[in-house]
Protein backbone atom coordinates (compact mmCIF):
# COMPACT_ATOMS: atom_id res chain seq x y z
CA UNK A 1 0.00 0.00 0.00
CA UNK A 2 1.15 3.25 -1.04
CA UNK A 3 -0.01 6.73 0.56
CA UNK A 4 -0.15 9.65 -2.07
CA UNK A 5 0.24 12.97 -0.32
CA UNK A 6 -1.42 16.00 -2.66
CA UNK A 7 0.76 19.37 -2.06
CA UNK A 8 1.41 22.63 -3.41
CA UNK A 9 4.96 23.11 -4.09
CA UNK A 10 6.32 25.91 -1.68
CA UNK A 11 9.16 25.52 0.86
CA UNK A 12 6.64 25.82 3.36
CA UNK A 13 4.08 23.77 1.69
CA UNK A 14 6.32 20.79 1.36
CA UNK A 15 7.38 21.37 4.64
CA UNK A 16 3.71 20.88 6.10
CA UNK A 17 3.77 17.60 3.52
CA UNK A 18 6.57 16.23 5.35
CA UNK A 19 5.46 16.99 8.90
CA UNK A 20 2.16 15.40 7.76
CA UNK A 21 4.27 12.04 6.79
CA UNK A 22 6.31 11.91 9.61
CA UNK A 23 3.34 11.96 12.31
CA UNK A 24 1.88 9.03 9.85
CA UNK A 25 4.67 6.89 10.15
CA UNK A 26 4.74 7.62 14.05
CA UNK A 27 1.85 6.54 14.35
CA UNK A 28 1.71 3.85 12.19
CA UNK A 29 3.79 0.57 11.92
CA UNK A 30 3.32 -0.56 8.49
CA UNK A 31 3.62 3.05 7.25
CA UNK A 32 7.56 3.79 6.08
CA UNK A 33 9.37 6.41 3.66
CA UNK A 34 8.71 3.69 1.05
CA UNK A 35 5.20 3.91 0.95
CA UNK A 36 4.27 7.33 1.38
CA UNK A 37 4.45 9.40 -1.82
CA UNK A 38 4.07 12.93 -1.77
CA UNK A 39 2.90 14.35 -4.97
CA UNK A 40 3.48 17.76 -5.47
CA UNK A 41 1.09 19.74 -7.59
CA UNK A 42 0.66 23.47 -8.81
CA UNK A 43 -1.99 25.35 -8.49
CA UNK A 44 -3.47 28.45 -10.54
CA UNK A 45 -2.99 30.58 -7.28
CA UNK A 46 0.39 29.33 -7.24
CA UNK A 47 0.77 30.16 -10.82
CA UNK A 48 -0.83 33.58 -11.11
CA UNK A 49 1.16 36.15 -9.02
CA UNK A 50 0.49 39.70 -10.48
CA UNK A 51 -2.95 40.16 -9.28
CA UNK A 52 -4.98 40.08 -5.92
CA UNK A 53 -6.31 36.62 -5.22
CA UNK A 54 -9.93 38.70 -4.85
CA UNK A 55 -9.44 39.32 -8.78
CA UNK A 56 -8.53 35.82 -10.07
CA UNK A 57 -11.45 33.97 -7.88
CA UNK A 58 -10.19 33.97 -4.11
CA UNK A 59 -9.13 30.95 -1.91
CA UNK A 60 -10.73 28.18 -4.24
CA UNK A 61 -7.56 28.97 -6.64
CA UNK A 62 -4.93 27.34 -4.31
CA UNK A 63 -6.92 24.18 -3.22
CA UNK A 64 -8.67 23.15 -7.25
CA UNK A 65 -6.45 21.27 -8.96
CA UNK A 66 -5.14 18.95 -5.43
CA UNK A 67 -9.24 18.63 -4.87
CA UNK A 68 -9.95 17.31 -7.98
CA UNK A 69 -6.68 14.57 -7.91
CA UNK A 70 -8.80 14.18 -4.39
CA UNK A 71 -11.90 13.36 -5.96
CA UNK A 72 -10.36 11.55 -9.25
CA UNK A 73 -8.26 9.10 -6.64
CA UNK A 74 -5.02 10.22 -7.74
CA UNK A 75 -3.64 11.10 -4.58
CA UNK A 76 -5.22 9.63 -0.96
CA UNK A 77 -4.91 12.87 1.33
CA UNK A 78 -3.94 16.51 0.92
CA UNK A 79 -2.23 18.75 3.19
CA UNK A 80 -3.29 22.28 3.19
CA UNK A 81 -3.01 25.79 5.34
CA UNK A 82 -6.21 25.96 6.70
CA UNK A 83 -6.00 29.41 6.13
CA UNK A 84 -6.19 29.25 2.31
CA UNK A 85 -8.91 26.86 2.03
CA UNK A 86 -12.53 28.20 1.39
CA UNK A 87 -15.79 27.65 3.86
CA UNK A 88 -17.71 25.33 1.49
CA UNK A 89 -15.83 22.31 0.21
CA UNK A 90 -16.63 20.46 -2.99
CA UNK A 91 -19.14 17.70 -2.58
CA UNK A 92 -17.68 14.36 -1.70
CA UNK A 93 -14.43 15.99 0.08
CA UNK A 94 -14.31 16.87 3.54
CA UNK A 95 -11.58 17.84 6.22
CA UNK A 96 -10.82 14.98 8.54
CA UNK A 97 -8.21 16.37 10.53
CA UNK A 98 -6.09 19.32 12.21
CA UNK A 99 -2.58 19.31 13.16
CA UNK A 100 -1.67 20.89 16.51
CA UNK A 101 -2.10 24.75 15.90
CA UNK A 102 1.61 26.77 15.40
CA UNK A 103 2.14 30.50 16.46
CA UNK A 104 -1.31 32.23 15.43
CA UNK A 105 -0.14 35.77 15.17
CA UNK A 106 1.59 37.93 12.08
CA UNK A 107 5.27 38.96 11.47
CA UNK A 108 6.06 42.55 11.05
CA UNK A 109 8.89 42.56 8.93
CA UNK A 110 11.12 45.00 8.09
CA UNK A 111 14.97 46.67 8.37
CA UNK A 112 13.94 49.59 8.76
CA UNK A 113 11.32 49.17 11.91
CA UNK A 114 10.65 47.25 14.40
CA UNK A 115 6.88 47.70 14.61
CA UNK A 116 4.49 49.69 12.21
CA UNK A 117 4.16 53.07 14.25
CA UNK A 118 8.18 53.43 13.57
CA UNK A 119 7.86 53.37 10.28
CA UNK A 120 7.88 57.17 8.18
CA UNK A 121 5.10 58.60 6.77
CA UNK A 122 4.85 57.59 3.32
CA UNK A 123 6.19 54.23 3.77
CA UNK A 124 5.23 51.31 1.50
CA UNK A 125 4.23 47.79 2.68
CA UNK A 126 3.57 45.31 0.51
CA UNK A 127 0.57 42.94 1.18
CA UNK A 128 -1.75 40.26 -0.55
CA UNK A 129 -3.74 40.26 2.48
CA UNK A 130 -6.73 42.46 2.35
CA UNK A 131 -7.17 41.93 6.45
CA UNK A 132 -3.21 43.02 6.83
CA UNK A 133 -4.22 45.84 4.38
CA UNK A 134 -7.19 46.77 6.48
CA UNK A 135 -5.47 46.76 9.58
CA UNK A 136 -2.56 48.31 8.72
CA UNK A 137 -4.25 51.45 7.50
CA UNK A 138 -6.71 51.72 10.28
CA UNK A 139 -3.44 52.38 12.36
CA UNK A 140 -1.50 54.19 9.85
CA UNK A 141 -3.81 55.66 7.64
CA UNK A 142 -0.33 57.73 6.31
CA UNK A 143 1.25 54.59 4.47
CA UNK A 144 0.60 53.27 1.04
CA UNK A 145 -0.26 49.55 0.83
CA UNK A 146 0.60 47.40 -2.32
CA UNK A 147 -0.21 43.93 -3.58
CA UNK A 148 2.56 41.89 -2.75
CA UNK A 149 2.14 37.94 -3.34
CA UNK A 150 4.46 35.06 -3.89
CA UNK A 151 6.17 32.55 -1.40
CA UNK A 152 7.80 33.35 1.86
CA UNK A 153 11.20 33.32 0.12
CA UNK A 154 10.21 35.81 -3.01
CA UNK A 155 8.79 38.10 -0.29
CA UNK A 156 11.56 38.44 1.47
CA UNK A 157 13.83 39.04 -1.29
CA UNK A 158 11.31 41.61 -2.41
CA UNK A 159 12.04 43.27 0.69
CA UNK A 160 15.89 42.99 0.34
CA UNK A 161 15.60 44.81 -2.86
CA UNK A 162 13.68 47.64 -1.32
CA UNK A 163 10.81 46.76 -3.15
CA UNK A 164 8.35 47.49 -0.18
CA UNK A 165 9.71 49.23 3.01
CA UNK A 166 7.84 46.29 5.04
CA UNK A 167 5.99 43.01 5.00
CA UNK A 168 3.51 40.53 6.92
CA UNK A 169 4.08 36.67 7.01
CA UNK A 170 2.27 34.64 9.61
CA UNK A 171 5.01 33.63 12.47
CA UNK A 172 3.40 30.33 11.78
CA UNK A 173 5.01 29.79 8.46
CA UNK A 174 8.57 31.32 9.24
CA UNK A 175 8.48 28.38 12.32
CA UNK A 176 7.62 25.66 10.71
CA UNK A 177 10.65 26.79 7.45
CA UNK A 178 12.87 26.86 10.42
CA UNK A 179 13.78 30.94 9.31
CA UNK A 180 15.40 33.13 12.07
CA UNK A 181 15.63 36.46 10.70
CA UNK A 182 16.16 39.77 12.97
CA UNK A 183 13.76 41.58 10.43
CA UNK A 184 11.19 39.50 11.99
CA UNK A 185 8.75 41.12 14.64
CA UNK A 186 5.81 38.61 15.98
CA UNK A 187 2.57 41.30 16.42
CA UNK A 188 0.52 40.94 19.61
CA UNK A 189 -2.79 38.92 18.45
CA UNK A 190 -4.53 42.56 20.44
CA UNK A 191 -2.90 45.09 17.83
CA UNK A 192 -2.99 42.57 14.66
CA UNK A 193 -6.21 39.70 14.97
CA UNK A 194 -5.20 36.85 12.85
CA UNK A 195 -6.76 35.03 10.08
CA UNK A 196 -9.42 32.82 10.42
CA UNK A 197 -7.67 29.44 10.69
CA UNK A 198 -3.84 30.85 10.81
CA UNK A 199 -1.29 28.53 11.76
CA UNK A 200 -3.30 25.26 11.37
CA UNK A 201 -2.74 22.42 9.21
CA UNK A 202 -5.57 20.96 8.04
CA UNK A 203 -5.95 17.38 5.87
CA UNK A 204 -8.82 16.95 3.40
CA UNK A 205 -10.04 13.05 2.13
CA UNK A 206 -12.51 12.16 -0.01
CA UNK A 207 -15.53 11.11 1.72
CA UNK A 208 -15.76 7.80 0.87
CA UNK A 209 -12.29 6.95 1.81
CA UNK A 210 -12.27 5.28 5.09
CA UNK A 211 -8.90 4.05 4.95
CA UNK A 212 -7.46 7.71 4.74
CA UNK A 213 -10.18 8.52 7.19
CA UNK A 214 -8.84 6.04 10.19
CA UNK A 215 -5.46 6.28 9.17
CA UNK A 216 -5.46 10.36 9.98
CA UNK A 217 -7.47 9.54 13.42
CA UNK A 218 -4.55 9.22 15.16
CA UNK A 219 -3.00 13.08 14.06
CA UNK A 220 -6.18 14.59 14.61
CA UNK A 221 -6.02 17.79 17.41
CA UNK A 222 -8.95 17.91 18.63
CA UNK A 223 -8.54 21.30 20.75
CA UNK A 224 -7.03 23.00 17.44
CA UNK A 225 -10.23 21.44 15.72
CA UNK A 226 -13.08 23.01 18.07
CA UNK A 227 -11.24 26.37 17.92
CA UNK A 228 -10.82 26.87 13.67
CA UNK A 229 -14.24 25.04 13.21
CA UNK A 230 -15.65 27.71 15.26
CA UNK A 231 -13.75 30.68 13.34
CA UNK A 232 -14.58 28.75 10.46
CA UNK A 233 -18.16 28.65 10.72
CA UNK A 234 -18.35 32.85 11.69
CA UNK A 235 -16.13 33.16 8.53
CA UNK A 236 -18.82 31.50 5.96
CA UNK A 237 -21.66 33.94 7.82
CA UNK A 238 -19.68 36.56 6.83
CA UNK A 239 -18.97 35.77 3.44
CA UNK A 240 -15.25 35.09 3.54
CA UNK A 241 -13.69 35.30 0.55
CA UNK A 242 -10.68 37.32 -0.41
CA UNK A 243 -13.09 40.09 -1.11
CA UNK A 244 -13.71 40.53 2.70
CA UNK A 245 -11.13 41.93 5.67
CA UNK A 246 -12.10 39.50 8.12
CA UNK A 247 -9.94 38.41 11.25
CA UNK A 248 -10.86 35.96 13.89
CA UNK A 249 -9.63 33.82 16.67
CA UNK A 250 -10.87 31.03 19.25
CA UNK A 251 -9.16 30.19 21.97
CA UNK A 252 -10.25 26.84 24.63
CA UNK A 253 -10.91 27.54 28.41
CA UNK A 254 -11.84 24.21 30.21
CA UNK A 255 -15.24 23.69 28.09
CA UNK A 256 -15.72 26.77 26.89
CA UNK A 257 -14.43 28.49 23.41
CA UNK A 258 -13.91 32.17 23.54
CA UNK A 259 -14.46 33.43 20.22
CA UNK A 260 -13.06 36.76 18.84
CA UNK A 261 -14.11 38.27 15.27
CA UNK A 262 -13.61 41.01 12.97
CA UNK A 263 -15.03 42.63 9.84
CA UNK A 264 -13.69 45.87 7.90
CA UNK A 265 -13.43 47.56 5.29
CA UNK A 266 -10.13 47.35 3.18
CA UNK A 267 -9.16 51.32 3.58
CA UNK A 268 -9.33 50.51 7.37
CA UNK A 269 -11.83 53.84 7.75
CA UNK A 270 -14.66 51.44 9.09
CA UNK A 271 -14.78 48.02 11.29
CA UNK A 272 -16.74 45.71 13.45
CA UNK A 273 -15.64 43.37 15.99
CA UNK A 274 -16.93 41.67 19.08
CA UNK A 275 -16.45 38.58 21.06
CA UNK A 276 -18.54 35.58 22.17
CA UNK A 277 -18.56 32.85 24.34
CA UNK A 278 -19.78 28.99 24.15
CA UNK A 279 -20.03 25.50 24.81
CA UNK A 280 -17.22 23.22 23.03
CA UNK A 281 -19.82 20.73 22.26
CA UNK A 282 -20.99 22.82 19.14
CA UNK A 283 -18.34 25.42 17.47
CA UNK A 284 -19.94 26.06 14.33
CA UNK A 285 -23.56 26.94 16.51
CA UNK A 286 -20.60 29.71 18.29
CA UNK A 287 -19.23 30.99 14.47
CA UNK A 288 -22.59 31.06 13.16
CA UNK A 289 -23.81 33.39 16.22
CA UNK A 290 -20.71 35.69 16.46
CA UNK A 291 -20.88 36.07 12.74
CA UNK A 292 -24.40 37.32 12.67
CA UNK A 293 -23.77 39.55 15.59
CA UNK A 294 -21.52 41.18 13.57
CA UNK A 295 -23.66 41.61 10.45
CA UNK A 296 -25.56 42.99 12.41
CA UNK A 297 -23.19 45.49 13.90
CA UNK A 298 -21.82 46.14 10.48
CA UNK A 299 -25.61 46.79 8.83
CA UNK A 300 -26.34 46.22 5.00
CA UNK A 301 -24.72 50.04 3.75
CA UNK A 302 -21.18 48.39 5.41
CA UNK A 303 -21.51 44.77 3.20
CA UNK A 304 -23.13 47.19 0.14
CA UNK A 305 -19.67 48.96 0.23
CA UNK A 306 -17.84 45.55 0.39
CA UNK A 307 -19.63 44.64 -2.40
CA UNK A 308 -19.10 47.53 -4.50
CA UNK A 309 -16.02 47.50 -3.37
CA UNK A 310 -15.62 50.86 -2.20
Amino acid sequence: MTVRIGTRGSLLALAQAEEVKARLIAAHDHLSENNIEIVVMSTRGDRVLDRPLSEIGGKGLFTEEIEASLLSGDIDIAVHSLKDMATVLPDGLELVCYLEREDVRDAFISAKAATLKELPKGAVIGSASLRRQAQTLALRPDVSVVTFRGNVQSRLRKLEEGVVDATYLAVAGLNRLGLDDPRVHPIPVDNFLPAVAQGAISIEIASHNQTAREMLAPLNHRNTELCVRAERAMLKILDGSCRTPIAGYATLTGDQITLRGQVALPDGKESYSNTLQGPTQDPEALGHRLGQILRDQAGPAFFAKLAAGV
